[in-house]
């Protein structure tokens, strides 16, 4: 009898440790984003990755408008996993073939970056966190704020091109439309507001403004802003292969600064949803507060930009590692 109650103990004790090692395995396995995700792992992925977008920067300044616009593109579509860099297939389309996803480009440069943290830990760090990393970096490049931002994603196996619409604003958007997206993501009025700021790098395509210069200016404009808008469009249909677009700032268009809210308080805004940011009474006030203080710009910026990064990513044992950021592992 005492031997069958020592083994009944023994086992109990033995089950006992087995859900404790599950549960410890369990936590291993999925622990979410966290703060330098890769130091054990890989140690040198973030530093890599910096070094890899300041190189890419010296030789490719327009990288940087690129890393910012991926992580938008990217992470507002359902989640932050790298599904945008999938090429199409026969089976399904890319999201970067999309409207939405017109001008984007540079993609090549991330599997420069892939290959780089390849050779460094082969299957360790997701082309996710590598590029929600290198928008990090092109943030700084641009002049912008260091943003502390967690890693720990792991990629998707699919396209979500059938959904971009739904979750990507258009450029000439209502404003109630792209704060109701971005609200749906946990990104408040004031974190969309500087999430727009990054219109004050980079250009506009002539495709995206030529409704609001033919067959009528629009009114809205600044007149002073207008002939330079139409010497950089003067077609009414423009060939969206053609380089034809407008800077978004002239004045510090390689800087990511809080100038585009003295701009477009002046009409200069190159979009509807710009014009609409100034003067909505629900933005117009933070518009004015960032046009004011760059510190202000730059701290709800970071928030919003941290908010983003963390939109329902894969982690744990969903996704996979990808072996190259443009194809399904099953494809490889």
């Amino acid at each position: 009898m005492r031997k069958i109650m020592g083994a009944k103990v023994l086992f109990f004790f033995a089950l006992l440790s087995f859900s404790a090692v599950s549960a410890f395995a369990q936590d291993e396995e999925d622990q979410g984003l966290v703060m330098n995700f890769y130091k054990d792992s890989c140690p040198q992925a973030e530093d890599i990755i910096k070094e890899q977008v300041k190189l890419l920067y010296k030789r490719h300044k327009n990288t940087a408008f690129s890393w910012l616009r991926n992580i938008f593109h990217d992470c507002a579509v359902q989640s932050c996993d790298a599904s945008l860099l999938l090429d199409s297939t026969r089976r399904s389309l890319s999201e970067k073939e999309t409207d939405r996803s017109f001008g984007l480009r540079n993609f090549r440069y991330i599997e420069t970056i892939k290959e780089a943290v390849e050779r460094e830990c082969p299957g360790v760090v997701s082309c996710a966190d590598i590029l929600v990393l290198s928008a990090r970096e092109g943030i700084v490049s641009l002049g912008g704020p260091y943003i502390p931002l967690k890693t720990g994603r792991r990629d998707g196996r699919r396209s979500r091109a059938d959904v971009v619409e739904e979750y990507l604003p258009d450029h000439n958007e209502t404003i109630s439309g792209v704060l109701d997206r971005f609200a749906a993501m946990g990104i408040d009025t004031p974190g969309v507001v500087a999430l727009l700021g990054a219109h004050s790098v980079g250009r506009t395509h002539c495709v995206k403004l030529v409704h609001r210069l033919y067959p009528e200016v629009d009114s809205a404009l600044n007149p002073d802003h207008v002939p330079h808008m139409l010497h950089k469009c003067p077609d009414q249909i423009p060939d969206p292969k053609a380089v034809q677009y407008v800077r978004n700032d002239r004045g510090t268009p390689m800087v990511l600064d809080n100038n585009y809210y003295r701009n477009i308080l002046d009409n200069k805004g190159l979009l509807i949803v710009d014009h609409q940011l100034a003067y909505d009474k629900r933005t117009r006030s933070y518009v004015k507060k960032m046009a004011k203080s760059q510190d202000y710009f730059f701290k709800e910026f970071s928030r919003a930009i941290t908010l983003l990064s963390e939109n329902n990513p894969l982690t744990g044992s969903k996704g996979e590692i990808r072996k190259q950021c443009n194809l399904a592992n099953k494809l490889h």
